[in-house]
C-alpha cells in the first residue's frame, strides 16, 4: 500500500472497488428486530449511548417495509454516487435476535433484487449460535457476507459502565464460532467511552488487531438526546472528546491495526435534531480530513506499530 495521501489507511470503499470493480453502495436497513439489552431480557434500558435513530436513517420510519428500504436505497445510491452494485446492511438493533426461520424470511428479501453483491448483518456477540451462523453462511454462495459484532471496548469495567451486558469473552466466543466459515468479520469499537483514556483505547486497538479479523468500524462517542449519556453529560459526569483528541487517538489506533484490516468507518453520523454534543460530530468531512492530515504530518499509517506480540 502506498503510504501517501488517501492510502494511509485501508478504506472500505477501496476494498469494495478492488473486490467488485466498481463503486458499491451500502444500504442500511431496519428489519424490525429488537435487542435483548432493551426488551428486558438483559436490560430494559439499553446501552447508555443508544438511540438507533441517530445512526440508522430507516429507523426513523418504522412502517416502511424492507423491500421499500432496499428499493429506495438503491435509487439513492445510483443518483448520488453512480453506484452499480449494492450491499444490504441489516443495521438497526440486533439483527440475529430471532429464531433462524424468522431470520431467513427477512434475509431472503435481498434475493428479490438484482445487483446486490453483499449482505452485512449487525449484531451483538452474545446473539449468535451455530444454527444462526450456518444460516448466514448459506448466503455466501451468492453474496459476500459480513457479520458486524458490536464490541465497543475490551475492558470489563467500561462494558459495565455503558450497560453493554456482554463481556469481551462473549465476543471472543462469537469470533471462534464464526471463524472458519465463509463469513467476513467486522468489529465495532468506540473511542471516548467514559473512564477510558489513551492507555485503554490503545489496549483495545492492540487486542482486536491481533484477532485476524477482516474489518473494523471506529466510532467517536457522542451524546444523543434522550439517552442516559445525555443525563451524565448534563450532570457533568461525562465530558466528550474534543475533535483534536479524537483525531489524535484515532491516528494512534490505526497504527496498531494490521495493514490488511479494512477500515469501514472512522467517523459518526447523527441528525442535528438529535445531537447534543460535541458539535464537531456534525462536520464529518472535516473530521476525516483532519485524520488524513494528521497521518501525513506524522508520516505514519495503518499498521506502522502492528505486531502479533507485545
Amino acid at each position: 500500500m502506498d503510504k501517501t495521501g488517501m492510502d494511509r489507511y485501508y478504506r472500505f470503499s477501496s476494498y469494495l472497488k478492488e473486490r467488485f470493480g466498481c463503486y458499491v453502495y451500502k444500504i442500511g436497513v431496519d428489519a424490525g428486530f429488537s435487542c435483548p439489552n432493551r426488551d428486558g431480557t438483559l436490560s430494559g434500558e439499553g446501552c447508555i449511548f443508544c438511540d438507533n435513530r441517530a445512526f440508522s436513517f430507516n429507523t426513523r420510519f418504522p412502517d416502511r417495509s424492507i423491500e421499500a428500504q432496499i428499493r429506495e436505497g438503491m435509487e439513492f445510491g445510483r443518483k448520488r454516487y453512480g453506484a452499480k452494485k449494492f450491499m444490504v446492511y441489516f443495521q438497526a438493533y440486533t439483527n440475529t435476535y430471532a429464531p433462524a426461520d424468522s431470520l431467513k424470511k427477512r434475509y431472503d428479501i435481498v434475493k428479490n433484487f438484482k445487483n446486490i453483491v453483499g449482505i452485512a448483518i449487525g449484531t451483538r456477540p452474545d446473539c449468535v449460535n451455530e444454527e444462526i451462523l450456518a444460516l448466514i453462511e448459506s448466503y455466501s454462495a451468492d453474496y459476500e457476507v459480513w457479520v458486524e459484532y458490536g464490541l465497543q471496548s475490551i475492558h470489563a469495567k467500561t462494558l459495565q459502565v455503558i450497560n453493554r451486558n456482554h463481556t469481551y469473552q462473549d465476543f471472543l466466543h462469537a469470533i471462534e464460532l464464526t471463524r472458519g466459515r465463509n463469513i467476513k468479520i467486522c468489529v465495532h469499537v468506540i473511542i471516548g467511552l467514559p473512564g477510558e483514556g489513551e492507555k485503554e483505547v490503545l489496549q483495545t486497538a492492540r487486542e482486536v488487531g491481533r484477532l485476524g479479523l477482516q474489518g473494523i468500524k471506529i466510532h467517536p462517542l457522542h451524546v444523543v438526546k434522550g439517552t442516559r449519556l445525555e443525563d451524565m453529560y448534563k450532570k457533568g459526569e461525562y465530558k466528550p472528546l474534543t475533535r483534536e483528541e479524537y483525531v489524535d487517538l484515532t491516528v494512534k489506533f490505526l497504527e496498531y491495526l494490521p495493514p490488511g484490516l479494512v477500515i469501514q468507518r472512522i467517523s459518526a453520523d447523527c441528525p442535528a435534531e438529535l445531537l447534543v454534543a460535541p458539535e464537531w460530530i456534525a462536520k464529518k468531512k472535516e473530521v476525516l480530513n483532519k485524520i488524513e492530515e494528521r497521518l501525513k504530518e506524522k508520516n505514519t499509517f495503518q499498521g506502522r506499530l502492528f505486531s502479533f506480540r507485545e
